[in-house]
């Protein structure tokens, strides 16, 4: 690394393996410094650029700043972001300022895809299909299952041709709530590129569910912003399928992390069966709501 730090603070949040700090420079300046195995040069190098790409059309984000290899391993210097994480304070807001903070989301998410996928990517349908697949064999093969999981199971195996023809774009991978920040000046800054990837923009929504258990507003404007108020139908579908699809794979991949783990997917996938009223209608529950209280302003 060219720089010389004068502290290193280790950062414990998130589930990323990578050892994440705050570090400040000899001149006062701080960064987050996130190292990595060599194991995963290659993709934090592609992360990297990435997340270049971004800067460069004006995302407020962390921004990258040096990448290389250490004694320590692969690391990745982007800049300090001075703020408040957007999750633990939205509520702080009025209905209002939490709505239009969520739609300011939806359009620097609309900015953010407009960063083409490289044209050998694999086709979106079968690479998904894979996913399913993979996911309803891991659920089936659980020792445990959720109220209501065959319903999951059904719109998804059900719904698998509007994966046709899906176009592709560079994703964040993990766009929700938990990874914003809201800086000491009130604008909304992104943060956490480290599962980004290329597929289909709908596909980005699936982490809206975090969004929506802290604040139906803000998931209401992150819609809204991302297509100008006009929400076409057939997005709505997709997000169902993509949805009950990442819901059922939750189950299985909490087990090894414990029972609080378990418990919270199960409370999610009752609150997701919910919405979609056991999966027979596509327009989520909480939007509807969200858009009629919205009226009363």
């Amino acid at each position: 690394m060219r720089m010389n730090f004068v502290t290193k603070e280790p950062i414990n949040k998130g589930w990323s393996s990578d050892r994440k700090y705050c570090v400040t420079a000899e001149d006062g300046t701080r960064y987050c410094l996130r190292i990595s195995d060599l194991a995963q040069l290659d993709r934090r190098q592609r992360e990297f650029n990435g997340m270049k790409q971004a800067a460069s059309l004006g995302i407020p984000m962390c921004q990258p700043i040096e990448f290389g290899v250490s004694e320590e391993g692969v690391y990745s210097l982007q800049s300090w972001i001075d703020g408040e994480d957007a999750e633990q304070v939205i509520l702080q807001y009025s209905d209002a300022q939490q709505y239009q903070y969520g739609r300011e989301a939806g359009e620097l998410l609309r900015k953010l895809h407009t960063i083409p996928a490289p044209a050998e990517q694999e086709d979106w349908e079968i690479r998904f299909r894979r996913k399913i697949d993979s996911k309803i064999k891991a659920y089936r093969e659980c020792p445990l299952q959720y109220e209501g999981g065959e319903a999951l199971i059904r719109y998804v195996e059900q719904n698998c041709h509007l994966l046709k023809n899906r176009p592709q774009v560079y994703q964040h991978g993990d766009y929700h709530i938990g990874n914003m920040m809201i800086d000491r000046e009130g604008r909304l800054q992104i943060i956490d590129f480290d599962r980004s990837d290329y597929g289909d923009p709908w596909e980005e929504f699936n982490r809206i569910v975090w969004c929506v258990q802290k604040s139906p507003l803000f998931a209401c404007g992150l819609v809204d912003g991302y297509f100008e108020q006009a929400v076409p139908m057939e997005f709505w579908g997709l997000l169902a399928l993509y949805i009950a699809n990442n819901t059922l794979g939750s189950l299985p991949w909490a087990i090894p992390f414990g029972q609080g783990e378990v418990d919270v997917m199960r409370r999610q996938a009752q609150q997701v069966l919910s919405w979609y009223d056991g999966m027979r209608t596509v327009i989520p529950s909480w939007y509807r709501q969200a858009k009629t209280h919205l009226q009363r302003l």
